[in-house]
């Protein structure tokens, strides 16, 4: 599929029909927006605004969110046509680190690799309690207390067909995890993949990659999605991803 029609599906389907379990949509003053009680990220996911609107859809919508004290995100991608918006963010009290590549993956064209990927214990993880092993490897990984998984996960667990969640294991612990959301449409989006680092290097991420496409794949799902950070996008490089845009997160900072 060429690149242009594959944005105008990604477009549809993750930014402008999406729907979250836990999120209210709202398509109004020239914005796609999801509210979420509090402590949830609210977010704009798409912007309607022409150049010439965009001071005042950014300040009626910053006005909209601002009394609710929760963090709010506004996304703007490369492809979008609007060459001001994020300098406009900006000067609207924003604040964005480094763009993510987006990374997709034809499931049709998986590479024999990841097909044939040594076999690893994955096992699939289906309730709030089973949820202790990502926390586990997240807490090893990254430090702090990630806590929030219970709530977020296990939300989204307790929706049928939503979420799929996965670790492996080695000699019985948990070593790797990463799950994958199965929103309507053609894409099937990717998160965690994260390894404890001792256990890095012995093809878990590639295992779990594996069982994750295969699902998709099963489901009838078209592609694959993952947002990147630097160092992984050539990760998922080598197991046949390839760029199709760039993200930026606008975090608005207050006034």
């Amino acid at each position: 599929m060429k690149k242009n029609n594959l944005l105008v599906k990604y477009d549809k389907d993750l930014r402008l029909r999406i729907a979250y379990p836990e999120a209210h949509k709202e398509i109004t003053g020239g914005v796609v927006r999801f509210v979420r009680q509090a402590p949830g990220m609210n977010l704009v996911s798409f912007t309607f605004a022409n150049e010439r609107q965009l001071d005042r859809v950014i300040g009626n919508t910053v006005d909209y969110f601002a009394p609710m004290n929760q963090p709010f995100t506004w996304k703007v991608y490369d492809h979008d046509r609007l060459p001001s918006l994020k300098d406009k963010l900006a000067s609207h009290g924003f604040a964005n680190e480094e763009g993510d590549p987006v990374m997709v993956l034809d499931v049709k064209d998986v590479p024999a690799h990841i097909v044939d990927s040594p076999s690893a214990d994955i096992r699939r993880i289906t309730n709030r309690e089973g949820l202790k092993d990502v926390v586990d490897v997240l807490d090893q990984v990254y430090g702090g207390k990630n806590d929030w998984v219970y709530d977020r996960l296990g939300l989204h667990l307790a929706v049928p067909g939503y979420l799929s969640v996965y670790a492996s294991y080695v000699d019985g612990n948990p070593a790797s995890i990463a799950w994958t959301y199965f929103p309507r449409g053609h894409f099937a989006t990717l998160f965690g993949g994260t390894t404890l680092a001792e256990y890095r290097k012995r093809g878990l991420y590639t295992s779990l990659l594996a069982a994750r496409l295969k699902e998709i794949r099963e489901r009838g799902y078209s592609f694959a999605v993952v947002e990147t950070g630097a160092m992984s996008k050539p990760i998922v490089e080598r197991h046949g991803f390839r760029q199709l845009t760039t993200v930026w997160d606008y975090e608005w900072q207050g006034n």
